[in-house]
């Protein structure tokens, strides 16, 4: 069951997880916000029997938060891995941290994020490659599917569908930059501003935004769930796809003095 329109505007506590989907030995969870700022950074879990992933677990200033957070639903050590969108320090530093408790843990990503991760003082540790392997299969079936968003906002940069629940985990895409933060979008047309604050300098141009939105434009979409800012439920979907499909971003704001041939 899709329980994210049963929160929109309720008072929620941040600093507690939150099940955002749930289906016999099935479950996601938000795993609250630790910070703030309007620069928000969020976590999720996605639990299917006794397996878990980790998505994007931040840095490690908010190691300990989410590992207690995580723990309330199943033991740390017994993740079976983390998926890291991208490299960037508010996306994977905590890895340093997660594979001290769980060293057998895979870390999902892609092969040019991975040439990165080592700079975080990690040096073994099991990769699961998502340019080779592009979908990750619990034990009990439930599948999550990856898609590669190169140039939003990085070249390695990619998202995952989870196939029983139809939610998207975008990563920086339809990322926000908001001080007035909620869990659930209410009025998409007022959040699109607090989107620009972030898409506009971050993202690299409309043919990145284009290209990714063919990508997923025949995938049934329930939720997206970004790394920063506010969740946009199903019935903002299609303004959300809208959006990205028409930005102006990056280079196209730069060079807009040049012209193709």
């Amino acid at each position: 069951m899709n329980l994210i329109s049963q929160l929109n505007n309720q008072a929620l506590d941040a600093n507690q997880a939150i099940c955002l989907f749930q289906q016999s030995d099935f479950n996601i969870w938000w795993l609250g916000i630790s910070e703030a700022t309007a620069f928000r950074s969020n976590t999720y879990l996605i639990q299917s029997g006794n397996q878990a992933l980790l998505i994007d677990p931040g840095h490690r200033a908010y190691f300990q938060p989410v590992r207690e957070r995580v723990a309330a639903i199943i033991p740390p050590e017994q993740l079976t891995g983390i998926i890291l969108c991208h490299q960037d320090p508010d996306v994977a530093a905590s890895i340093v941290d997660w594979l001290e408790i769980a060293p057998d843990l895979q870390i999902i990503s892609s092969p040019r994020s991975n040439v990165l991760l080592p700079y975080y003082g990690i040096s073994a540790y099991r990769f699961f490659d998502i340019v080779e392997n592009p979908q990750f299969t619990f034990t009990n079936g439930h599948k999550i599917q990856f898609i590669e968003s190169p140039f939003l906002h990085f070249a390695g940069a990619f998202t995952s569908y989870d196939c029983t629940s139809n939610m998207l985990f975008s990563g920086d895409i339809w990322a926000a930059i908001q001080l007035s933060w909620q869990l659930i979008v209410d009025n998409f047309e007022q959040h699109t501003q607090f989107m620009d604050l972030f898409h506009i300098d971050y993202m690299a141009s409309n043919i990145a935004c284009r290209g990714y939105i063919e990508k997923i434009k025949d995938l049934k979409i329930n939720a997206i769930l970004p790394q920063h800012g506010s969740i946009i439920d199903a019935t903002d979907v299609p303004a959300a796809l809208k959006y990205l499909n028409q930005l102006r971003c990056g280079t196209d704001i730069i060079y807009s003095h040049l012209e193709y041939d």
